[in-house]
């Protein structure tokens, strides 16, 4: 029984080392390959502009009388490539700008607060800073949801209306019974190159045809790179509280669309999707407009034709108003 107990001790000593040598040898190699993927990484696709002391990019692209300003979802790490799927087939009738947030794509990161006032702030300043002038319709996808709420709320003159991609709603969180553990986990794998033995990437653009296979070697960087961002993480802590914030202060009162994605629903609300459908409703009494989609929650990669005809309706109402 000894020897036996002996025989055990060695193995597990033995598949512990193993393990360690292993995680060591991977977080090398992901070190030595993120100075190596630096080229993807540090020369923009956008205008660099300097915010709050630090840099943030701006794409622009296309021309006319709207501007559809498009804000990424916590997380994704190439927003600019990422809603490209969505913007192409907008940008020869709009003018539209893709922000992309400290700590995402080719933005510096920063240690500043993540609340809802200085996120919406800096937005607004790289903005102005390559000349893109308000009016605007938004167009958040997921958490940015919140800081274009709020936006509409704080300054409703620069907003005509909101295009909503499956974003965070009040109400989700109370449901949900939301954890930082999740953010604070990803955070840990990436930094640790973990996140290279992952295939985390499905529903991003990088799987969309209408990427080249150079914008997605790009995008891969900086999955990369970015994905172990702090200041992603610090936004993830700020979430609750900014949700409590635009909570406060009533919905906004302007024309909205709301694009909901069923599959998330499914997947948030197992039991009972219809909650997570009704967000949105709940939210606006049932005085917007509403498009649920059978696709994945990255709606603007998998359901871009039909967001962008819906978008240019949207828009011809407004301006008929």
């Amino acid at each position: 029984m000894k020897k036996a107990i002996k025989v055990c001790g060695r193995v597990l000593v033995a598949v512990i080392s193993l393990l360690a040598v292993f995680l060591l040898g991977l977080f090398a190699y992901h070190r030595v390959m993120l100075k190596m993927e630096l080229p993807l990484t540090t020369e923009p696709i956008g205008t660099m502009t300097e915010v709050d002391g630090g840099k943030m990019c701006v794409y622009t692209e296309g021309s006319g009388e709207h501007t559809i300003v498009f804000m990424s979802g916590y997380g994704t790490p190439s927003p600019i490539l990422d809603f490209k799927p969505l913007y192409e087939k907008l940008s020869d009738d709009y003018r539209i700008a893709v922000v992309e947030k400290f700590g995402y794509g080719f933005s510096d990161e920063t240690d500043m607060p993540r609340d809802i006032d200085t996120m919406l702030s800096q937005t607004r300043r790289a903005l102005s800073n390559v000349g893109i002038e308000g009016p605007y319709i938004l167009c958040p996808h997921s958490a940015s949801g919140i800081e274009a709420l709020y936006w509409a709320q704080t300054y409703p003159e620069e907003v005509e209306g909101i295009a909503a991609l499956d974003i965070a709603l009040p109400g989700y969180h109370e449901e949900t019974g939301y954890s930082i553990f999740p953010d604070r986990l990803m955070y840990y794998i990436s930094n640790a190159g973990m996140i290279r033995l992952m295939d985390g990437m499905q529903e991003y653009a990088y799987n969309s045809d209408q990427l080249t296979d150079a914008e997605k070697e790009q995008y891969k960087a900086l999955t990369y790179a970015r994905r172990g961002s702090e200041t992603m993480l610090h936004e993830a802590e700020w979430c609750s509280r900014n949700m409590d914030t635009i909570i406060e202060k009533g919905t906004p009162d302007v024309p909205m669309i709301f694009f909901t994605s069923k599959q998330m629903a499914v997947q948030i609300f197992p039991s009972a999707p219809q909650k997570y459908l009704d967000l949105a409703r709940n939210y606006t009494d049932n005085k917007a407009e509403y498009v649920e989609l059978d696709c994945g929650h990255y709606v603007h990669v998998h359901e871009s034709e039909q967001i962008a005809e819906e978008i240019r309706r949207f828009t011809e109402e407004i301006e008929n108003k």
